[in-house]
Formats: structure tokens, sequence, C-alpha cells
């Protein structure tokens, strides 16, 4: 063997293990597969298990990291006091702001300015409450007004447990002050319409089930989401009432700062929440019947979900830690209309 020939072989030597060596810090380099878990309120399973499978693709490739989210559903107020008794959460995408709130008053779970922490109040999506009847609406359902007639059975959540159910409460209550002409007049009518209620299940989807599968109920008071995904579901079998008018309803969501910082999923989680907010993120929400906050996105799906008379929270009732107070604390208005069913 030449020397030529025995240096060129120590040099292909040479250089084969620097790239094995290099092939091996390639593979330890690659980023451990990391889990979330998503704690949400009832009707939003459709939407995170499409959003989910979006964003998974979307951090593989941008990141090389798999993730996998795990989701954990009911009624928002049950699912945060889930996490405030100790359910790790990463992120939580409830139906309504005052129950984030109570998982920062209860153990300091996320700060109290978590709101500030993504467009919109950290809301990237909003919906409304509708009415659903059965198919032909033999009762003749038009407006909040009908839902007190005797002999209308109405199929509402409980508002103690849901959050969902806090929105139809407080959508009917204006639209009867409005109507009526004060607060006196509206609680006489909540009461009337919850005289009229047979069941109250503890979330939304628990009485979407008790009207479109067990047959309870003429008409139903429903997240426009979940009435747009059980005419979808179920075909002619119900319609789809707007009322005059309704409440805009924003879902919140945020990172839950005590458990990713322990779990070390503070970055997959951030981008996780961030994501909602992209284009993708927008249309997989309006494809899920969900209101997008992209004018975008709500001009491609208006036909989809019609421009309708909204209020908000803040206007109508002073925000949510008022609105929760006046009506659905303990001794609150919702307690002395409803015990005296």
């Amino acid at each position: 063997m030449t020397q030529t020939s025995s240096i060129s072989r120590r040099v292909f030597n040479a250089a084969a293990v620097t790239v094995l060596a290099g092939s091996a810090i390639g593979a330890s380099a690659q980023p451990a597969p990391v889990t979330l878990l998503n704690v949400s309120y009832d009707p939003t399973r459709e939407l995170y298990v499409e959003f989910n499978a979006a964003f998974a693709k979307h951090w593989k490739a941008k990141t090389g990291q798999d993730v996998t989210i795990k989701q954990s559903h009911g009624g928002s107020g049950k699912q945060a006091r889930a996490v405030i008794d100790g359910l790790e959460a990463d992120v939580v995408t409830l139906a309504l702001a005052g129950d984030i709130d109570a998982v920062h008053k209860n153990g300091g779970w996320i700060p109290a300015d978590w709101q500030k922490r993504l467009p919109h109040n950290s809301s990237p999506y909003t919906s409304t409450i509708v009415l659903v009847t059965r198919q032909g609406n033999p009762k003749g359902i038009k407006d909040w007004d009908d839902l007190i007639k005797p002999g209308v059975s109405v199929i509402t959540p409980n508002p103690k447990t849901s959050g969902g159910a806090r929105w139809n409460y407080l959508a009917a209550w204006e639209f009867a002050k409005r109507k009526y002409g004060g607060d006196a007049q509206a609680k006489n009518f909540i009461a009337k319409l919850y005289a009229n209620v047979p069941v109250l299940d503890s979330g939304a989807r628990g009485s979407s089930i008790t009207f479109a599968q067990r047959g309870q109920g003429d008409v139903f008071i429903s997240w426009e989401n979940e009435a747009h995904l059980l005419e979808k579901e179920f075909g002619g079998k119900v319609d789809i009432i707007y009322p005059s008018l309704s409440i805009l309803a924003e879902p919140p969501v945020t990172v839950v700062d005590k458990n990713v910082d322990k779990k070390g999923t503070r970055t997959v989680a951030t981008a996780y929440l961030e994501y909602l907010y992209t284009d993708e993120g927008q249309d997989i929400a309006d494809k899920n019947f969900y209101r997008p906050i992209s004018e975008k996105f709500q001009a491609k799906y208006v036909k989809q979900l019609p421009k309708i008379k909204l209020f908000t929270i803040d206007e109508a009732f002073g925000g949510w830690t008022k609105a929760a107070k006046d009506h659905f604390a303990d001794g609150a208005t919702f307690d002395q209309i409803y015990t005296k069913k």
C-alpha cells in the first residue's frame, strides 16, 4: 500500500467518524416531545380537535418538536374549579373572563393582568347566544319573550356551573330590561323563563344532549356554534332562530403560569394560544362556527354567521365581576328566582 493511499484511507475514516459524530449530535439535539393540557368548556371539543392537529403540524415544521395536546371539557365554572384544585392545565380556554379571574384569585395560578397578554382581551374568537327549536318551529318561537309563554319547555344549563348558561341568562335579562322597562321587570321575566325549564344540566353540551338526543324541550338556549353543530348533525330536525337582541360572548384564553413554569412548557403553550390569532387559527374557528376577530374571516363567513344586534357585558352589566356578584353569587338574583320555582 502506498503512503498516499494510506493517508487517503485515514482521511476517509476520519471524515466518516466526523459524519457519524455529527449524526449522533443531531439526534441528541432533537427536541423531546411535549404534551400540553387544554382545560376548556363544553362546546369547544370539535374546534380544538381540528385546531390541535393544525398547531401540532405547524410546531413540528417550525421547531422539529412533536407536541400532543390533551383536552378536558365541562361546564366552564367547574373547569376553573378543577384547575384551582390542582388539575395541571397548561392553558385554559374558558367561556368567560370571570372563570379565569377565579383561577387568579384562588391560588394565584395566573397574574391579575392576564387579559393584557394577548390581543382582544385574550379572546381570539367570539360567539353569541341563539335559540334552537324543533323542525318547523312548532311553538312559533321568534324572540326571547316567547320563552315565557305557558306550555313552552326551555332547555338551558345551570348558571351556577356553566359559563354558557350565564351568557344565556344575561342575554335574556337585558332583552327584558329593554323591552319591559327596568331591572324589576327583567327579574320577573327571568323568573317566568326558568319556571319553564324542566332540568338544569351542569354544562352546555349536557343541555344539547338533553334537547337533541333525549328529545326534551321545545327550545334550547344555545351557544351559536353549538346550534350550528346540532343543525349539521341532525339535518332538518332543528331550526336556528336569531333573536332581535343578544350578547357578545367573548370566551378568553390564557396560559396557567404556575403549571407551565413547573412543567417547562411556557414557550410551546404560549405559541399554542398565539396560533389561534393566525390566519389558520381564525379560519378553523370560523369553520367551527365561532366568530373570528379577524375582519378578513368575518367577511368570508358572513353568510354562515350573520350580523345581529349585540350588546356587551360591560355596557349592560358593568363587567363580569359585578354581574357575577349581582346575579350568580350565593343568594343573588338567580338563587332568589330559581328557589322560588
